[in-house]
């Protein structure tokens, strides 16, 4: 492939990287801050890019060159957010996530992926008590607010209250969205774990939140039963629509995940690996997402799906989690 061959692809692959209702000549146009004509001049291979534009269009779409030169190479370029020490670090977090989600939305077809060691963070925000509950330890354990220091948890503290209108924005957006789950029965450990400790540790103002929250706990585990045995996304308390996403679930008795995340939008492929417990960083690498998406495939052949059908296997799963949880509640009351 020639030079101008190379760049036209380079502009192909930024194209599948945009939802569908954003123009490529006047979003590369706002980059490089030339005209559209311009624009599209380098899209068509008219005009050669220089170093400087091609650096541009790298940074902000996140794509290596490796792959357009044919360098076959172990390198590949990931983006994200590193952990935040400022005040307002879950905020800014919380509306990350929702960007994220918003973005996915913005294409046609899209599907999402996860290789679960814990229960998705934003998938606690089905339960306002345990969303709580979730937004007091990630601050006070993960992101070590000095304004936590000493302070106990209360289902009435008013400082969570700000974030309930972010959280209830990212679950509606993501309950939009049909995906693929495999789980382990260690994914609900975390969870139980964090609220174990914190009552062992006096972090609770009254016992009853404790124990209300293994039952919130619980309400979460059958609804996403429910979820599996319809096959669908839906609110709790509420039926899933006819035309409600899909939700399929696997269960891996052989491995437990790493919070792997993949997102199919429109063809194309993202895939987030967790870190710090909270933050992700992402790569729009081919080689890589085709890799993962091969090794997804072949873990989802090796599990047992939990979705649409499978009642016995569905049943027998679940019913362990809520004996798991019983006894962890058993323990305080």
């Amino acid at each position: 492939m020639d030079a101008t061959g190379i760049q036209q692809f380079f502009f192909q692959h930024i194209k599948a990287l945009l939802p569908g209702h954003i123009s490529l000549a006047e979003d590369v146009a706002d980059v490089l801050n030339i005209s559209n004509d311009s624009a599209y001049r380098r899209i068509r291979g008219e005009k050669q890019m220089s170093f400087e534009e091609i650096k541009l269009l790298c940074s902000k779409y996140k794509v290596s060159l490796d792959q357009f030169l044919h360098l076959q190479t172990d390198t590949y370029i990931f983006s994200g957010k590193l952990k935040n020490d400022s005040a307002n670090s879950f905020a800014d977090y919380l509306e990350n996530v929702h960007q994220s989600f918003k973005y996915f939305n913005s294409f046609a077809k899209k599907h999402i992926y996860i290789l679960m060691k814990d229960i998705p963070p934003f998938v606690h925000f089905l339960i306002p008590e345990l969303a709580k509950f979730k937004c007091y330890f990630w601050m006070k354990s993960i992101l070590d607010l000095p304004d936590l220091k000493g302070v106990k948890f209360s289902f009435d503290d008013a400082r969570y209250a700000e974030f309930e209108a972010a959280s209830g924005k990212i679950i509606e957006l993501y309950n939009k969205i049909p995906v693929t789950e495999i789980w382990n029965i260690e994914s609900i450990n975390s969870t139980l774990r964090q609220i174990h400790f914190y009552y062992e540790s006096g972090c609770f103002q009254n016992k009853a939140d404790a124990i209300l929250l293994y039952t919130k706990t619980t309400e979460l585990i059958d609804h996403l039963e429910k979820q599996a045995e319809t096959g669908k996304k839906f609110k709790v308390g509420e039926e899933p629509a006819a035309d409600a996403p899909e939700y399929r679930l696997f269960v891996n008795e052989l491995i437990l995940g790493d919070n792997t995340y993949m997102a199919e939008l429109d063809g194309t492929r993202l895939t987030f690996l967790n870190h710090s417990v909270l933050y992700f960083i992402a790569t729009a690498d081919e080689r890589f997402n085709a890799a993962m998406f091969v090794n997804l495939q072949n873990l989802i052949k090796k599990s047992t799906p939990l979705s649409s059908f499978g009642e016995k296997e569905r049943a027998k799963f679940f019913n362990q989690i809520r004996e798991e949880i019983k006894k962890k509640q058993s323990k305080i009351n």
